[in-house]
């Protein structure tokens, strides 16, 4: 057993599945999912699946929202949570009717479900390269006053804790679009993942102020870094209330 599990078992988390970076897969194989979201708009799919997960989150969870009238009603957003389950932004999305299109890792496109994310709004990013075209669809959903979600964690927190450092990536988008940023903490979502023992946690989503950078065509590489900093220091707050209030 590796430390990380080791770890997430003293915090009684159930162990998850070691990371894969890469997509074997060619570019080609994934061109249809970067360019339907390009062009399109999320399909009754987003509707049905959102009304199923979210009675999900809402029974089962007992998930429950703070502020969630701040979300703009509309114009583009970059909603930004952190990230500790694979269902976070079903606790997102189930407190707005704005459409959110989740940037996902491309590895999760096999099967039937591939559809359903196409159709249902989802775009997807090959991590451990440099996916140009993952960051053009962003670009295109805010153009047209649609609204995103992008973890500045880059990827699941693996010891069930915040993490330390975000992704510049997040930042990029941010200055480049000048879209309203959404910062938002999700809690208890680490333990999501203890369904297999029967485990349901209280989760609680808090949206923070929404706020937004001058934009920036051609951000450095520092600027990307500090903006993105900027942001997940507000979520960071939202979860050390959201920790402070449950505690009490």
């Amino acid at each position: 057993m590796s430390q990380k599990n080791v770890a997430q078992e003293d915090e009684g988390l159930t162990p998850i599945k070691e990371q894969v970076y890469k997509d074997p897969r060619s570019i080609e194989q994934l061109q249809k999912y970067y360019d339907w979201p390009m062009t399109h708009k999320p399909s009754p799919t987003y509707d049905v699946v959102r009304l199923l997960l979210s009675t999900l989150v809402w029974v089962a969870y007992r998930a429950r929202s703070v502020n969630s009238r701040r979300v703009p009603t509309s114009g583009p957003v970059i909603f930004a949570p952190n990230h500790f389950s694979n269902i976070d932004h079903f606790f997102v999305g189930a407190f707005t009717r704005r459409k959110l299109q989740f940037m996902a890792k491309s590895q999760l496109y096999h099967g039937w479900m591939s559809w359903v994310y196409k159709t249902g709004g989802v775009f997807p990013i090959r991590r451990g390269v440099r996916d140009e075209q993952s960051f053009q669809v962003a670009e295109a959903i805010l153009g047209r006053g649609g609204c995103i979600c992008m973890y500045c964690e880059g990827g699941r927190s693996r010891s069930g804790k915040i993490g330390e450092t975000p992704k510049p990536g997040i930042g990029r988008v941010a200055l480049q679009s000048g879209a309203v940023v959404m910062p938002v903490a999700i809690h208890g979502s680490q333990k999501v993942r203890n369904w297999k023992k029967l485990q349901a946690p209280k989760v609680r989503v808090s949206f923070g102020e929404p706020f937004r950078f001058e934009i920036v065509a051609q951000p450095s590489r520092e600027q990307q870094q500090a903006a993105a900093d900027q942001i997940f220091t507000e979520i960071k707050k939202l979860y050390a209330e959201l920790e402070a209030s449950v505690s009490e």
